[in-house]
Parts: structure tokens; C-alpha cells; sequence
């Protein structure tokens, strides 16, 4: 056992494997070689269906799809792609096209697994440092790796990619809820131009048609006042602080003063139209929010949902509600209608909560086992 070699096992070793020998450890300059492709395209020429998938440094595993089969990277063993400007990290194990530029394509040499390399990698990725190269910093990377030949990387390996399997089949079953969602609500509201849905609830079948109105009919807005909180009052515990965006909760505030209770409501952010829906307490980052509420006789839950399905083309810094977004039309059923409606809607809601919830434990899941199966990044430290 070499003295330089020492703390370099995990903490954490299949049984056959507990008395081997300590890890080896080497650049991934050393563990690499490039794969120069024959062309690349150009993100104009990828087409939406063909023969090989197209793959670039996007967070997307396929970005597209081509037939020319002169830019084909032929792939013997898995390859990894880093995106050299996004940080990305994919393994391909199929022959494919390199989409427009920003990718480094990797071979493992033959003392490393590239399955293995590729999950150390997550594991210890390159932390991306705005939109420059990172590659210089990657080959520069230390791993710490098993012997081949005992077949402990293949293990790791193994363990490891059943654990992705099973967490792109849960990531598959939201997108499939949510796909049935969105068909779902196409048949449970009327269509642009009509009054009455292609679908209905029985009890509702002979109830009429629904009755046009303005969305400022159903609704009615407040400014956000005191609930404003700044980055710098964001902590890790707390209230939520809330934007309409994509990303939903920013952080959290231990400041309860001002704290806005009166749920659920919408948020709405008058700049780009997007808006949640929030059951909880919370605090929001701008006063581009306005806060929505049900009027007497209409389901919160049934108007956000209609909001949803409204197609608008939000301009640039210009406000929406104040504007003309609170004059849009969207046709209403009676209050009884609308709350089985939203219900229906609800109990989707809650089972790709559920699902998402389950996606996140495999990746927490994942994370902390590969934290057991690989030293840690203290430990390696040349």
C-alpha cells in the first residue's frame, strides 16, 4: 500500500471488492482522448425527425435530428460529451451527429470505463464560470478510479446507470401526466371562438352554453405593498419568496412581518404574463406581481387554468393587467361546473406532484449513494 495512495477508497464497496486494492488517481488528460467528428451542423439544419439524433452542449440529450450520414461519429464504446461553454455532461452510446460548435467528444482510454468516468464526473463536475471554455479546467480534473480489471468500475457503473433508468422512467411519467393534462383541459374548455367544451361532466351535459366575460370579471388584483423582499433578506429556511417564472421559489425569508396569508390566490407578473397558483403563505420579489383573487362565484382554481390556455404575446417591458390582459374573454360555466372542473384539474396536480416528489428522492437518493461509492473530493486533492 503506497503512502500517496492513501484515503483514496470510498467509503462505501461492494463486498467482493472490500479487501482490493486503494484507488489510482489521474488527470482526465491522461484517461482521454478527443474524437474529432467529420462536420458539424449548424442549429438551422437540424430537422425535427431522421435518421440520427443530433446532440450538442444543451441541456437536452437530443437537440435534434438529421440523415447525413458524412457527419455520423461512429461509436464503438459510450462517448462522452461536455459542453465546453454549458458544463453539460452526456454519454452516448449510438452513432450520432455533433450539432454546431462547444463540444469536446471524449474516448476513455482502455484503463477506465467510460460509463465510470462519466458518472465520476457528476459526481465532481467543472462548475461553470459564465459562458467561456471549460475544457482547459475538465482535462485538469482528478479521478480516482479502481483497477479495470477487478471489475469494480463495472459495478459502480451498473449500480449507477440502473439508478438513471429509473429515474428517466419517473421523469417520463410526469411528462406523460402532464401531456394528458394539457389534452385533458383542450377538451374541458371550450375552444377558441366557441361556448361550449367538446367535453363535459354528465350532471352538466344539457347545462347550456358557457357565458363569455372578461377575465376582470372573475378577478380582482392587489399590489404586492409590504410582501417585497430583496436578495439579500433570502435565506434557506423560512417563508418562500416567489416569482411567476419558471423557477417559482427563489429562496426564503425568516422575516414574517408582512407575511401574505389570504391564500390561495394568482400571482401574475404584469411584465411577462406568467402566473402560479399558491395555496401557502408567502413573500414575493417584485412589485411587477400582482396578486390575484377569486370574485364571488368564480373557482380560483377553474380561472387559473383558463389563464393558462390563453395565448398572448407578452411585449417587453410593458404591463400586462393594468394594460389589457384583465380584458381577456374566457368563457365560464356555472360556479358548479367550474369547481368540478378544477377539481378534476386538482387531483391530476397532485399525482405529478406526487410523481415529482418521488423523481426528487431518486436523485437525492442517487447523489448520496454516489457520495458513498466515490472518495470524497477533499480526500483526492493532489
Amino acid at each position: 500500500m503506497k503512502d500517496n495512495k492513501k484515503g483514496l477508497v470510498p467509503r462505501l464497496r461492494f463486498p467482493e471488492f472490500r479487501d482490493a486494492e486503494e484507488w489510482n488517481d489521474d488527470l482526465v488528460k491522461d484517461l482521454v482522448t478527443t474524437v474529432t467528428p467529420p462536420k458539424k451542423l449548424t442549429s438551422d439544419q437540424y430537422e425535427h425527425e431522421g435518421m440520427f439524433p443530433v446532440v450538442d452542449q444543451s441541456q437536452e440529450y437530443i437537440c435534434g435530428w438529421t440523415n447525413d450520414e458524412h457527419a455520423l461519429v461512429p461509436v464503438e464504446s459510450p462517448l462522452i460529451v461536455f459542453g465546453d461553454h454549458t458544463c453539460a455532461l452526456k454519454i452516448v452510446d449510438q452513432p450520432f451527429v455533433q450539432g454546431a460548435d462547444g463540444i469536446k467528444i471524449l474516448k476513455s482510454k482502455n484503463v477506465i470505463e467510460p460509463v465510470f468516468l462519466y458518472q465520476y464526473l457528476l459526481f465532481s463536475p467543472v462548475k461553470m464560470e459564465s459562458y467561456k471554455r471549460h475544457f482547459s479546467t475538465l482535462k485538469e480534473k482528478l479521478v480516482v478510479y479502481p483497477e479495470k480489471k477487478t471489475g469494480e468500475q463495472q459495478k459502480i457503473a451498473d449500480c449507477l446507470s440502473s439508478l438513471d433508468a429509473l429515474i428517466a422512467a419517473q421523469a417520463d411519467k410526469i411528462d406523460a401526466l402532464k401531456t394528458h393534462k394539457k389534452g385533458l383541459m383542450q377538451q374541458l374548455f371550450p375552444r377558441e371562438g366557441e361556448t361550449v367544451p367538446r367535453l363535459r361532466f354528465p350532471e352538466f351535459r344539457d347545462a347550456g352554453p358557457w357565458e363569455i366575460k372578461e377575465l376582470a370579471d372573475a378577478l380582482t388584483y392587489e399590489q404586492p405593498g409590504p410582501f417585497i423582499v430583496t436578495t439579500e433578506q433570502y435565506g434557506t429556511s423560512g417563508i418562500p419568496v416567489l416569482t411567476a417564472g419558471k423557477t417559482f421559489i427563489l429562496g426564503y425569508t425568516s422575516e414574517t412581518h408582512g407575511v401574505y396569508e389570504q391564500v390561495p390566490v394568482i400571482i401574475f407578473d404584469d411584465f411577462t404574463t406568467d402566473s402560479k397558483y399558491v395555496d401557502f403563505p408567502f413573500k414575493i420579489k417584485s412589485s411587477a406581481i400582482k396578486i390575484l383573487s377569486a370574485k364571488t362565484g368564480y373557482s380560483l382554481k377553474f380561472v387559473y387554468e383558463a389563464i393558462t390556455m390563453i395565448r398572448f404575446d407578452a411585449a417587453q417591458h410593458k404591463r400586462h393587467w393594468i394594460g389589457e390582459f384583465q380584458y381577456m374573454v374566457v368563457s365560464f360555466p356555472s360556479l358548479e361546473e367550474q369547481q368540478k372542473i378544477a377539481d378534476c384539474l386538482s387531483s391530476l396536480d397532485a399525482l405529478i406532484a406526487a410523481h415529482t416528489e418521488k423523481l426528487e428522492a431518486l436523485k437525492i437518493h442517487k447523489k448520496g449513494l454516489m457520495q458513498q461509492l466515490f472518495p470524497s473530493p477533499e480526500a483526492i486533492t493532489p
